[in-house]
């Protein structure tokens, strides 16, 4: 069923809007108060996660306050990798930590594709929770991390600012590193797979780490793995609508070419990227996805405002091709929530202008 606002979606596929669609990546968080009160009751964050009428809470909340253009599906990157029995955990001021780091061959030879709606069901109730709160009037996002980013939290056993554990492997036993990557990658289409089937409208496949390979390393260990997930995802609903996939690689302005052939429907930007050099490298073979740095949001609305206008102007006439406002990132947890609502109205209002029919 097509969704009351729908204008996300056509962005996505590149057909005509009124407006720019605006969601937020990290838009449910420790930002709003309303997500603090309701993270306290679930008693962590994996409280929250794993219990779908909280998340179903959450995820809406910011969709009540703001009236954004999209929902996305309040979960974590890492369900999957903690769905292969790795024991994941958040540790206060360390975030996320796995008791079975995968660092030797005997622990790759262990890893396995989980099966979504076995290990993973309470994410799936969580999507079919969500769509049914949401009554239809926006569309849901659903995600994963990519195959390359799984495997750098995989092999390391937590968060890093330079993965050398995982990137040790990766020069020195490429193939345990790439059969790491190749379950990842089946891992993850069977887990968005699922959520379609669930109910989710779109996905993004969030490449978070990809931006720290080298020219060729990134395409032999991060874009290859992520076109195995885009070429074996269902790309229609059950009931027969398109389902666009973006492909978010934090740091990867300079691939955009080869990742605008991968398949996929939208890349999705971070702050550092010209969007208008974006846009004529890519044509309009894909939508583009962002791409305002977060703390933009930390200054007084009138430089808000004005930012946000850059980006719009940075797109340009929209034409043939499709535009979704994003952050460059996730939104800060420390982001006044009134910066907030400045930003959705200004790209809702000025973005006007750049929208004629045909």
């Amino acid at each position: 069923m097509i969704p009351q606002n729908d204008c996300f979606l056509r962005a996505l596929k590149r057909e005509h809007t009124d407006f720019t669609p605006l969601w937020l990546m990290r838009q449910a968080g420790r930002y709003l108060p309303e997500y603090c009160r309701t993270r306290a009751q679930a008693g962590s964050f994996m409280g929250l996660a794993q219990n779908p009428d909280y998340a179903t809470e959450v995820t809406l909340q910011p969709i009540d306050r703001y009236g954004l253009d999209a929902a996305i599906l309040f979960s974590d990157i890492l369900t999957v990798p903690d769905a292969m029995d790795l024991g994941l955990s958040f540790v206060q001021g360390e975030g996320p930590v796995f008791a079975h780091p995968v660092q030797s061959e005997e622990a790759v030879e262990k890893l396995y594709v989980p099966d979504p709606e076995e290990k993973l069901g309470y994410v799936m109730a969580a999507v079919r929770s969500i769509r049914s709160a949401l009554n239809n009037r926006v569309p849901l996002i659903g995600f994963s991390g990519s195959p390359f980013t799984l495997a750098c939290y995989m092999i390391e056993g937590r968060g890093s600012r330079d993965f050398r554990t995982a990137k040790t492997m990766m020069f020195r036993r490429p193939d345990l590193f790439e059969r790491v990557l190749d379950i990842n990658a089946d891992a993850v289409a069977a887990y968005l797979n699922a959520q379609i089937a669930a109910g989710a409208q779109a996905v993004q496949i969030f490449d978070t780490w990809g931006g720290m390979l080298a020219d060729g390393d990134f395409q032999r260990f991060s874009l290859t793995a992520t076109k195995k997930v885009v070429d074996r995802l269902t790309r229609t609903t059950p009931d027969g609508e398109k389902v666009p996939v973006i492909v978010f690689t934090k740091g990867g302005g300079e691939w955009l070419a080869d990742c605008a052939a991968m398949g996929c429907d939208a890349l999705g930007l971070d702050w550092t990227t010209n969007l208008s050099r974006a846009r004529k490298v890519v044509g309009d073979r894909v939508a583009l996805q962002g791409n305002m740095d977060p703390l933009v949001l930390f200054a007084d609305e009138d430089t808000i405002r004005r930012e946000a206008r850059k980006v719009l102007d940075a797109f340009g006439p929209v034409g043939a091709g499709g535009h979704v406002f994003n952050l460059g990132h996730g939104i800060n947890q420390f982001t006044p929530v009134e910066s907030v609502q400045i930003l959705v109205d200004e790209v809702h209002q000025y973005s006007r202008r750049y929208h004629t029919a045909g």
